[in-house]
């Protein structure tokens, strides 16, 4: 499976593609960061983020889009710039036909470190050791979109099985007589 996993944020944007299966090593394809003028007009930042999507999308040709869920923070201009960035991915893979998975930090930082309380040094370090890297990547964004990435490839099959269990039993309950 090859993931495209998003850490949204419309000032950096953090991509990073892995590959591969649960319960075998994995492989980083790429990482970086779209990168966006934090004094440039909303509209433009959002084209820019989109560009930058469609730009990792042509060159990794990605089976899935893994993206950080925003959650609610303190600062509002924060959490709505994280919300356009998420849309923005969302849409470009929604036009392509990819799946998008959303994840949690929490859920994330639990899959890769073990512990959903992690700091970004231990999800950097975790992702260093799981993809077998000289260093972290840089900055913090990058090193979150590999996580995310890791996150679904690790998630995706239990996901998967709990997803037809649900579906095989509203079909039996439909089935059953009033």
């Amino acid at each position: 499976m090859r993931v495209l996993g998003v850490d949204p944020g419309l000032t950096r944007c953090g991509v990073g593609v892995v590959e591969g299966v649960a319960g075998r090593p994995l492989t980083m394809l790429g990482v970086g960061v779209v990168r966006t003028p934090a004094d440039a007009e909303l509209g433009l930042r959002l084209v820019a983020v989109e560009r930058g999507m469609e730009e990792w999308l042509d060159e990794y040709r990605p089976e899935v889009v893994a993206v950080e869920r925003v959650f609610s923070q303190h600062n509002v201009s924060t959490v709505m710039g994280t919300a356009q960035a998420s849309a923005v991915a969302m849409l470009c893979a929604a036009r392509r036909g990819l799946p998008v998975a959303l994840h949690t930090p929490s859920e994330v930082k639990a899959a890769v470190t073990g512990t959903g309380r992690a700091d970004k040094a231990q999800v950097g370090s975790m992702v260093t050791r799981l993809l077998r890297l000289s260093a972290p990547p840089k900055p913090a964004d990058a090193a979150d979109a590999l996580a995310l990435a890791i996150c679904h490839i690790w998630r995706a099959p239990a996901q998967n099985r709990l997803q037809q269990a649900v579906a095989q039993h509203a079909s039996a309950v439909k089935g059953r007589p009033s």
